[in-house]
Order: C-alpha cells, then sequence, then structure tokens
C-alpha cells in the first residue's frame, strides 16, 4: 500500500477530550481527504499529563493508519496540534517523544490554535479564535509575526468559553436561589439538566459527582437554552461575547490589522453549535461575514501544516 500514494501526513488534534487523528496524501501546500481516521481520548498533557496524553496520540494514530491499511514508515510528516502545549518547553518535549517513536520522518509540533489558522487561510495569516471547554485567540499577521490572547486555563483565564459560562450560570442560579439576585430560569435550567429535586440539591450534584472541566463547560448549553427568555442569562452570554471579540480585537491591534480586513477562523464548540451567539461575537468585532471561516474539524489544518513543513525545511 506505500505505494499507492505520494508522500503521505498524519495530522493530529489533541484536545481536552478527544484525540483525532488523519492520515492523507501530501498536495503541495495543502492535503487531500483523509485516507484513515482515527479517535481516541483526552490528550491534553495539562489535563490527563504527558503519559496518558502521549498514548491517546498514539492510538488515535494507529487507529488512522490501520483504516487506512498503512504503516508508520509510509509517514513523511506529522503535526502534532495538542491543547495545553502553548509554550516551547512543551512542544519540545512532545517532539522528542515523538520523532523517538518514529511515527514519521519531519515532526511537527503547535498548540491547538494554530491548525484554526491553517484550516481557514490559505497563508495561514488571520485570527483563529476558539470557544469550547477554553478560550484562546492566535494571529499571524504578513510579516509572521504572531501573538497570541487568553489561554491561561479556567483557574484565572478561559473567558468567554463554555466553562466559564457554565460557571458564571451555576453562579447566578446560587444567588438568585438565596434571594441575593433576580430570579432566573438558570436555577430550574441547571436544576433540570443535572437531576436536582431542589436548588440546594445542585450542591451535591456538582461536588458530589466530581464533574469533570468538560462536563462541567457541557452545561453551559444550560444558558444558551434560557437566554432567550431570561435577562440573566443573555447579560451572561453578552458578556462573554465581549470577552472573545476583546481577544481578537487586541490581537487585531498587536499584529497591525487595519479594521477587520483579515481572516477570521472560529472554532470550538461553543462558536460552531450557537449560531445566536457566534453572530453576537462576529457584531462586536465589525467583522465582515466574509472574511469569517468556520472550522469544524481543526484536524484538516494539522494535516494542511504537515505538508507544509516538508516544503519549508
Amino acid at each position: 500500500m506505500k505505494d499507492s500514494y505520494g508522500r503521505l501526513v498524519i495530522g493530529v488534534d489533541a484536545g481536552g477530550t478527544t484525540t483525532v487523528a488523519w492520515i492523507c496524501e501530501s498536495n503541495g501546500e495543502t492535503s487531500g481527504r483523509p485516507l484513515g481516521r482515527g479517535q481516541a481520548g483526552p490528550g491534553n498533557p495539562r489535563v490527563v499529563g504527558f503519559s496518558q496524553a502521549t498514548q491517546a496520540i498514539t492510538a488515535a494514530i494507529f487507529a488512522a493508519l490501520e483504516e487506512a491499511k498503512l504503516t508508520a514508515a509510509s509517514v513523511a510528516s506529522v503535526c502534532l496540534c495538542v491543547a495545553g502545549a502553548g509554550r516551547a518547553e512543551e512542544q519540545e518535549q512532545l517532539k522528542v517523544w515523538a520523532e523517538s517513536q518514529g511515527i514519521a520522518d519531519r515532526v511537527t509540533v503547535t498548540d491547538d490554535a494554530e491548525p484554526i489558522l491553517a484550516a481557514a487561510s490559505p497563508d495561514s495569516i488571520g485570527i483563529a479564535l476558539i470557544s469550547g471547554t477554553g478560550s484562546l485567540a492566535l494571529g499571524r499577521n504578513a510579516d509572521g509575526h504572531t501573538a497570541r490572547v487568553g489561554g491561561w486555563g479556567y483557574l484565572f483565564g478561559d473567558e468567554g468559553s463554555g466553562y466559564s459560562i457554565a460557571m458564571a450560570g451555576l453562579r447566578a442560579a446560587a444567588r438568585a436561589a438565596d434571594g441575593r439576585a433576580a430570579k432566573t430560569l438558570l436555577v430550574s435550567g441547571f436544576m433540570e439538566r443535572l437531576g436536582a429535586l431542589t436548588p440546594m440539591g445542585l450542591i451535591e450534584c456538582v461536588y458530589g459527582a466530581a464533574l469533570s472541566r468538560e462536563q462541567l463547560a457541557a452545561c453551559s448549553t444550560v444558558v444558551f437554552d434560557v437566554a432567550p427568555n431570561d435577562d440573566v442569562a443573555q447579560e451572561i452570554l453578552n458578556a462573554a461575547g465581549t470577552e472573545l471579540s476583546g481577544m481578537v480585537m487586541t490581537l487585531a491591534q498587536q499584529l497591525g490589522f487595519e479594521s477587520s480586513e483579515f481572516c477570521l477562523g472560529l472554532a470550538g464548540g461553543v462558536l460552531l453549535n450557537q449560531p445566536r451567539f457566534r453572530s453576537d461575537v462576529i457584531g462586536k468585532i465589525g467583522m465582515r461575514t466574509e472574511g469569517v471561516v468556520d472550522v469544524p474539524c481543526p484536524v484538516a489544518g494539522a494535516c494542511m501544516i504537515a505538508s507544509r513543513s516538508m516544503i519549508r525545511n
């Protein structure tokens, strides 16, 4: 099977919930349709640790190779786009590991925003904005300068993310249940979502069940569901949209983008699955819709980066 294709590349998108790998045939600076796909568990080393993350990455890669009926010896280049690997030392650790595994002749490691930009823009110039479990914005200008905003993690960052929205909703529900703040449909919404019989029952549902960050982030749908009929929920979403738009506008200023004349790639479950919220964020930025690209499969961008690396190095 190795001789049936040209130069093959693997792209990996390793996130806090799932790790996805595609194997594709390189086509210059792009890549063709996936010949094989693989999926495994969480691949964010900050969330699950380095060992478990690399196990997930390996499992996803070999599942893709198996579907394509190929071996790692067939692969010329691999790009690992890993959530939680935004620093150079983290990327170097993953690169050393991947090279030791003999996954491909050439190894590239980036954070999870790079493939969004690669998939959205043919020259990787513009800004990528992610709002899923966490949030992050990354940009690159024509001079090759890059900058990022956000990505500080859920303890003191991730504004505008699913986790941040869910936690703001739960706090508003608790204050309303106490009588400390305005009544809100968020109380009954979270009770129904989490199976609590009373507002106080939310304590056991959240703490007793030891919900993961990803599970809590998924509860952000409660805020979106009640927002059309609830001022409190709407205020939470308005604040979240302001945070995300602020990330993009800050990057645009830092990178010298004039007005809104740049490509904006959007990714993450919050932005892609909540069309009203997506439109609100775009409106706050002042973007023209033709300059906005949704990226539902970041792994495609990882394949593009793997393909381009063979030309540029």
